[in-house]
């Protein structure tokens, strides 16, 4: 049986983890990272980008792309809290749009739809936005050979 001091101390430092959490981040990072969207991979998924970035966490995207409208993009990461929060914001931004607008997303557009990180994370949303090109790109280079 678990000892109450125990369970005392793992839900205090929880809060604490917490706190610190929303005092580092905002609103909208933290609940993206907490409840994230789209989280996983697609099967038989039109389109695969996979990065690995400047901090060594690495990000997988699949597409389902019809008429060069994306239907659907789930993201993988094993990446920290502000990876995971930029994946998720970043799957809500590519769903109905083309290939070729999601290719125009950039680092600061996705760095507004999650109300800014700290300096020391912003490499995240560059990760994000990487993997998402690359996946578009594929999209493109398998539709040339159709």
């Amino acid at each position: 049986m678990i000892d109450d001091d125990f369970v005392k101390m793992v839900k205090e430092l929880q809060k604490k983890i917490e706190y610190e959490e929303e005092a580092t981040y905002s609103a909208t990072v933290v609940n993206e990272y907490r409840n994230p969207a789209d989280f996983g991979v697609l099967e038989l998924p039109d389109a695969i980008g996979k990065v690995t970035g400047s901090c060594n966490d690495t990000m997988k995207i699949t597409l389902k792309v019809e008429h060069e409208i994306i239907n659907d993009a789930r993201f993988w990461t094993d990446g920290c809290g502000a990876t995971i929060a930029c994946g998720s914001m970043l799957m809500k931004m590519v769903k109905g749009k083309t290939t070729e607008n999601a290719q125009n997303i950039s680092k600061d557009d996705l760095l507004g739809a999650v109300d800014g990180l700290p300096e020391e994370h912003l490499h995240c949303a560059k990760l994000a936005v990487d993997t998402l090109h690359k996946a578009t790109k594929d999209y493109h280079k398998k539709e040339e050979i159709k």
